[in-house]
C-alpha cells in the first residue's frame, strides 16, 4: 500500500464501512505512542488494519520499522484541520496520544465525531473533556462515533471497579451504591515531561481564566445535566491527611479531581445506575502504623508542592530543567519495575459491603497505561456492526465505563490485571 499524507485522502464523507483502516494511532512517534505501538503489535489479531500516524513521517517509520510490522504510515498534523479531517476519515477508530489534549485535541475529536470515527485517548484534563463534551457530544450521538476519554491509569482503573461493584451489588439484590472510596494501597512508577506538560496546560488556563476555578472545583463537572445530580454537600477532593472508620490514615489522591468526575459522568450516562446518592472519593492510603499520620502529611504536602511548582510561569526553567521534557519518560527498567494496586471499598442501601480490587505489573503511567489504552482501541474496533459502520445509539462522549466496560475489563484480566470484587 503506498504510503502518502493524510491530506491527500478523502476526508470523513467515505462511508465507513469504506475505512482503509480499522484503527490508526496518532502520535505514535511520541513516549507513550511508542508504548501502545508496541502493544498493538503484541496483542492486534492478524486481520486488524492498523497505521501508524504522526507529524515527521520519518519518525513514525522509525516506529514502524523498529516494531518489524509493515503498517502504513500517514502524516498529520493537529494544527491542519483538513489533515486530521482526512485521518478521522480513512479509520474506523483513532488513537491519540497527541497532547496536552487542551492545546492540540479538540479539531481531532470533532473531526471524529462528524466521520462517525470512534475515538480514544488519555487525557486527564477536565477542561478538555468540558470543551469535548460542548464540541462533539451531539454530533457523536448523531453519527454513532463513540468518543472515549481517558483510557490509560486516568480513568480506567477506578471507572471500571466502581461498574464492577454496581453490577455485583445489582445481582446480589444489594442495592444501590452509596459511599465508594478508592485507596491507592501501593504503586510504583515514573512519569513523563508530557503528563507534566498537560498539568501546566490546565493550571495556566485557570490562572488566565480566573472564573474557570468554579468548573474545575465542581465535582459534577463532567456530568451531561448539572441539574439533575444530586446536593450532597461538599465533595472536596483535597484536604488535610485524615484518619478512615477502620483507622488507615489517607492523604488526598493527586489524580482524584479527575478520576472522580469521570466515575460521576459513568453514573450520569448511564441513569445513575450506581445510585443516584453515591459518594465517590480516592485517597493514598498511608497505613495503621504510629508513624502513618507523618507519611499522610507528607504524601499531602508534596502534592501541594508539585501542583504549585507547576502552575507559575516564572518557575518554569527551573521545572523544565528538572523534570523530563515533553516526549521522554521513564526508562525500561523502570516501567517494568513498576505496578500498582487499588482497593476500592463500597457500601450499599441494603447495608452489604463490597471490595474491588484493581492490580497490574507495570509502571502505572506507561507500561499499564499502554496496554490499557491499546485494548480499548482494539475493542472499539471489535464492537463496530459488522460492516465496519458505528453501532446505532450508542454514540457521544463517552467514558470507559460506558463505551467499553466489562469487555475491557476481560481484555485487560487476559493481559495479567487484576479486577476482582468480592462481598465484604
Amino acid at each position: 500500500m503506498a504510503e502518502q499524507d493524510m491530506t491527500e485522502r478523502g476526508g470523513p464523507e467515505r462511508g465507513a464501512a469504506e475505512r482503509e483502516f480499522d484503527v490508526v494511532l496518532f502520535g505514535a512517534s511520541g513516549f507513550v505512542g511508542r508504548l501502545v505501538a508496541e502493544q498493538l503489535a503484541r496483542s492486534a489479531d492478524p486481520g486488524v488494519r492498523i497505521a501508524l500516524a504522526g507529524r515527521t513521517r520519518a519518525r513514525v517509520e522509525a516506529v514502524r520499522d523498529g516494531l518489524g510490522t509493515d503498517w502504513p504510515v500517514r502524516t498529520a498534523d493537529s494544527a491542519d484541520e483538513a489533515s486530521v479531517r482526512a485521518l478521522a476519515g480513512s479509520a474506523a477508530v483513532v488513537v491519540s496520544t497527541v497532547g496536552p489534549y487542551l492545546r492540540y485535541g479538540l479539531p481531532l475529536v470533532r473531526a471524529c465525531a462528524d466521520a462517525g470515527t470512534d475515538y480514544a485517548d488519555l487525557t486527564g484534563e477536565v477542561l478538555f473533556v468540558r470543551r469535548s463534551m460542548a464540541a462533539a457530544h451531539e454530533r457523536a450521538v448523531a453519527t454513532g462515533a463513540r468518543i472515549v476519554h481517558s483510557c490509560g491509569f486516568d480513568s480506567v482503573p477506578s471507572d471500571l471497579a466502581v461498574l464492577l461493584l454496581a453490577d455485583r451489588a445489582a445481582a446480589d439484590g444489594a442495592g444501590d451504591l452509596t459511599d465508594v472510596d478508592l485507596l491507592v494501597r501501593s504503586a510504583k512508577g515514573g512519569f513523563s515531561g508530557g503528563t507534566i506538560d498537560s498539568l501546566r496546560q490546565q493550571l495556566r488556563e485557570v490562572r488566565d481564566h480566573p472564573e474557570l476555578r468554579r468548573v474545575v472545583a465542581d465535582p459534577y463537572a463532567l456530568s451531561p445535566d448539572r441539574a439533575a445530580e444530586p446536593d450532597l454537600g461538599r465533595q472536596s477532593d483535597a484536604g488535610p491527611p485524615a484518619r478512615l472508620a477502620d483507622g488507615t490514615w489517607v492523604a488526598p489522591f493527586v489524580m482524584a479531581p479527575y478520576n472522580t468526575r469521570i466515575v460521576r459522568r459513568s453514573n450520569a450516562l448511564l441513569d445513575h445506575r450506581y445510585g443516584p446518592a453515591l459518594r465517590y472519593r480516592e485517597f493514598v492510603a498511608a497505613g495503621r502504623s504510629w508513624w502513618s499520620p507523618a507519611l499522610a502529611t507528607a504524601v499531602t504536602a508534596g502534592q501541594a508542592l508539585v501542583g504549585a511548582v507547576v502552575g507559575q510561569p516564572w518557575l518554569s526553567p527551573v521545572v523544565d530543567r528538572l523534570l523530563p521534557a515533553p516526549g521522554e519518560g521513564p526508562s525500561e527498567q523502570a516501567r517494568r519495575d513498576g505496578h500498582f494496586r487499588l482497593e476500592v471499598r463500597a457500601a450499599t442501601t441494603s447495608g452489604a459491603r463490597y471490595r474491588a480490587v484493581v492490580a497490574a505489573p507495570g509502571d502505572p503511567g506507561y507500561a499499564a497505561t499502554s496496554v490499557m489504552l491499546a485494548q480499548s482501541a482494539l475493542e472499539l474496533a471489535a464492537t463496530r456492526s459488522t460492516d465496519g459502520r458505528p453501532a446505532a445509539g450508542r454514540g457521544g462522549v463517552l467514558t470507559p465505563a460506558v463505551a467499553l466496560g466489562e469487555n475491557l475489563a476481560g481484555r485487560l484480566r487476559d493481559r495479567g490485571f487484576t479486577l476482582d470484587v468480592t462481598p465484604g
